[in-house]
């Protein structure tokens, strides 16, 4: 899967045959043949001419527009879903009790799994204190997979996949430099570096994920573990659980080879409350090793084939349309 990222201020994306163009002023940014291209991502003030727009739903490329800090907005959809058998059964499956305690269940055992495994991996090599740390917080994570199987109610699973979160990264701030001012995990706005690249990463993921939700033909708002609300995508929400943990070593990663610095951070101001965001030029760097970790190869559970984690995000949701 190709993604086009447009973040040029002031950009005209515009259709030449069956090419999208990107320009500014006279200047070419892309030439790209609408082919290669399956997601086009809007960040800021950029602009699409109407045969583009055109172009783009023709071809059912997924197009996300975002904030230029990376604010998820919204995205062009064209008349909404064909898929009404499986919406309807997923309808249905909602007013089972047992099944969405299973599939809620299922969801929190996929996250709490990859947590205490990336949890286990960072500790083999670390020194000896904290290795100790990470190792513990496996085990109290291990401790809230055990709990989480045995309960009956999906108030109760959200009670320990909650604490399960507070030891992991409780655990996992060992693992950053003090001074990036790292303390808990804090969504809005993002306080400190570290959950600012949290939070524009799982955002990525969000947007990745309900574009497979919507492939596979679900409804992205009905969801089994996440609280259904206007305007919230739950089922999207529950289907990104498993897979955050990619985006906390890709964080790591970053930060440990200086690839992303505390430097690269500007202040800003969010309903009142202050926050920080990447700048222009490490958000560039952000999103090419965002898009290098979803392009990266791994054996989908179940499979013998090695496959892209974005594809795998599919495959999830492939998973629950059987259900």
């Amino acid at each position: 899967m190709t993604t086009l990222y447009v973040k040029e201020q002031g950009a005209l994306v515009r259709r030449t045959g069956e090419r999208l163009l990107v320009t500014k002023e006279k200047e070419v940014l892309e030439d790209i043949p609408i082919l290669h291209v399956d997601q086009v991502v809007v960040m800021g003030n950029v602009q699409l001419t109407t045969p583009a727009v055109a172009l783009l739903l023709q071809k059912d490329v997924d197009v996300v527009f975002l904030s230029s800090r990376g604010r998820f907005r919204g995205r062009l959809v064209t008349t909404g879903s064909r898929f009404a058998v499986l919406r309807h059964a997923q309808l249905r499956l909602l007013n089972d009790e047992v099944a969405t305690l299973a599939i809620a269940k299922a969801v929190v055992e996929g996250k709490l799994a990859n947590q205490a495994a990336l949890l286990q991996q960072q500790g083999q090599s670390e020194q000896p204190g904290d290795a100790g740390v990470l190792r513990q917080g496996a085990v109290l994570i291990g401790r809230a997979q055990q709990q989480a199987r045995r309960t009956t109610d999906v108030d109760t699973l959200r009670g320990y996949e909650g604490a399960a979160g507070a030891a992991y990264f409780g655990a996992l701030k060992t693992l950053i430099p003090q001074d990036w001012g790292f303390a808990k995990r804090i969504y809005h706005p993002p306080p400190d570096p570290v959950n600012a690249l949290l939070s524009l990463g799982y955002t990525l993921l969000l947007k990745d994920m309900t574009a497979a939700v919507q492939l596979v033909g679900l409804d992205p708002y009905l969801g089994f573990f996440h609280v259904m609300d206007y305007g919230r995508p739950s089922l999207t929400l529950d289907l990104v659980e498993p897979f955050r943990p990619l985006v906390d070593a890709m964080v790591l990663r970053v930060i440990a080879n200086n690839a992303i610095t505390r430097n690269d951070f500007e202040a800003e101001e969010r309903n009142g409350q202050p926050g920080v965001v990447l700048n222009d030029a490490a958000l560039q760097r952000y999103l090419k090793d965002y898009e290098a970790l979803m392009n990266a190869r791994v054996l989908y559970p179940g499979t013998s084939s090695y496959t892209p984690h974005r594809r795998c995000l599919e495959l999830q949701a492939r998973e629950v349309a059987q259900v």
